[in-house]
């Protein structure tokens, strides 16, 4: 018998409605409805606590091929939850971008290296595009790890690419305008990006 007829025959056995087992199980009535139709499968975790709940054995509920593969489905799924967290929170850290004297600001014969609130050896739309380079990114940071708290995939997907997007054309724009400094913490940032995107495509 497949776990889903097993879920059902164990929670009739008990005399309990789908809602009765979810409360007891600390899950949603959605999530018990979808074992029960054979959509899906539970957590390691929820898979313990139904079998501690009913007194019976994880083989009993399910062969050890299908627990090793729901394992393994799992700890994919917390590799790439955290791999989504630091990409956001790469993302924010661009706000170092801003603070840090890393724009050259020339004062009579000298150069001297400023933040982005001083830096005004500059043309506006130089400087607005900065701005909105690093605003963006902190945005789609914030955003990212608000998603993969909320287990949006589908917008975190779309926060990716647009990440992605903005750091390349980030590193572009500092190198096209010659601020050394800017471009090298920029193209850092984005390898960073590029390294966990790989991690958790494996």
């Amino acid at each position: 018998m497949e776990f889903s007829g097993k879920l059902q025959q164990l929670r009739k056995s008990r005399g309990l409605t789908q809602e009765e087992l979810a409360e007891a199980l600390y899950v949603s009535r959605t999530a018990v409805s979808k074992w029960e139709s054979g959509r899906g499968y539970p957590s390691i975790d929820s898979l313990k606590e139904i079998s501690s709940y009913f007194s019976v054995t994880l083989d009993e509920l399910l062969s050890a091929e299908k627990i090793i593969t729901i394992a393994e489905k799992e700890n994919r799924s917390n590799i790439r939850g955290i791999c989504d967290l630091i990409f956001g929170i790469v993302d924010i850290f661009s706000f170092i971008l801003i603070l840090l004297p890393l724009y050259p600001n020339r004062v009579g014969e000298y150069i001297n290296s400023v933040n982005l609130f001083a830096y005004t050896d500059a043309s506006p739309w130089i400087k607005a595009v900065c701005w909105t380079i690093f605003t963006l990114l902190i945005v789609l940071g914030v955003l990212k790890t608000a998603f993969t708290k909320f287990e949006a995939q589908k917008h975190n997907k779309v926060i990716t690419v647009i990440s992605m997007l903005l750091g390349c054309f980030a590193v572009l724009f500092f190198a096209l305008t010659r601020q050394v400094y800017v471009v090298i913490l920029a193209f850092l940032l984005l390898a960073v990006k590029v390294l966990l995107l790989f991690r958790y495509q494996k």
